[in-house]
């Protein structure tokens, strides 16, 4: 098929990208960085441990096991891979379609038997592609690193990385449409602060649901219709905790005062499919 083909060439030109080895630079300091940093915890968990009157337990009551920390170092890997492949998704396909308006290169190539919507899916399905085994390699270091260092798997891995792709998934196809729309430094400044706007909602409704203020939570809320990010790495941040039913009651990154709904993922999905079906009216609408 024709959209394969787009796909596997958007892919080889995504990968040839001197922005892509710069961020894979950044991952690999990140994943040494992790894995370090992991090491000295451990160290010196175990070092308080060894001090700590037999049976005492933290503020509130409950005893502070490896098991937790490792949950919450995760969380953090986790939440730096969300992070960095978000930057990438973007970064990568902020001019996949404008900026080849603006070379002349779909003058070329769209005149030929090359319907306009091969070419947008076809460009998502390739930024999809290096996305995907991005994060595959990301999370395989990070489960490997808990694996070494503390001996623990987290919980739901799998379903945790799979909802770290969707939010990838979810700023593709914004970007995608946007660049139907925007010439590419317009989209890449609409993008990033829609994406800044997510994530300020989302810590907007944690500390709603904190202090009971129902106004914070409701711009949580509308800032997750807006753009579902934050509210599906939420839901990953949730099922990556164990089965204890311990719950961060604070406004950091890994926090889950309240997990959201499966339904959100039913939502990131449409809105998914929703943004790639308007990015090819928009691009067929759209002079070259």
């Amino acid at each position: 098929m024709k959209v394969l083909i787009i796909a596997k060439l958007t892919f080889r030109e995504a990968v040839r990208r001197r922005m892509i080895w710069l961020v894979l630079g950044l991952s690999l300091v990140f994943v040494v960085l992790y894995y370090w940093g992991f090491t000295q915890v451990r160290f010196e968990f175990l070092r308080q441990a060894a001090n700590r009157p037999q049976g005492r337990a933290g503020g509130t009551g409950q005893i502070l096991t490896f098991d937790l920390v490792s949950t919450i170092m995760v969380g953090l890997g986790f939440y730096t891979i969300n992070f960095l492949a978000g930057v990438m998704t973007i970064f990568a396909s902020v001019g996949t379609i404008a900026g080849e308006i603006e070379s002349g290169t779909f003058q070329a190539i769209v005149p030929k038997p090359l319907a306009r919507w091969e070419i947008v899916v076809g460009k998502f399905l390739g930024f999809a592609g290096m996305i995907a085994i991005y994060i595959t390699l990301m999370a395989a270091a990070v489960l490997g690193t808990s694996r070494v260092v503390a001996d623990y798997t987290p919980a739901n891995f799998v379903e945790g990385t799979l909802l770290v792709m969707l939010v990838s998934l979810v700023l593709l196809a914004l970007t995608i449409f946007g660049s139907t729309v925007f010439q590419t430094m317009a989209n890449g400044v609409v993008v990033f602060m829609l994406y800044g706007g997510a994530l300020l909602g989302g810590l907007l409704e944690t500390l709603g649901s904190v202090l009971n203020i129902n106004s914070l939570i409701n711009a949580g809320v509308v800032t997750s219709l807006i753009l579902p990010s934050n509210v599906i790495w939420s839901l990953a941040s949730s099922v990556l905790q164990p089965n204890s039913n311990l719950r961060f009651d604070s406004p950091i990154p890994i926090a889950v005062a309240t997990p959201p709904s499966n339904a959100m993922v039913v939502y990131a999905v449409g809105y998914v499919i929703v943004l790639v079906g308007l990015a090819v009216l928009s691009f067929r609408r759209r002079d070259l």
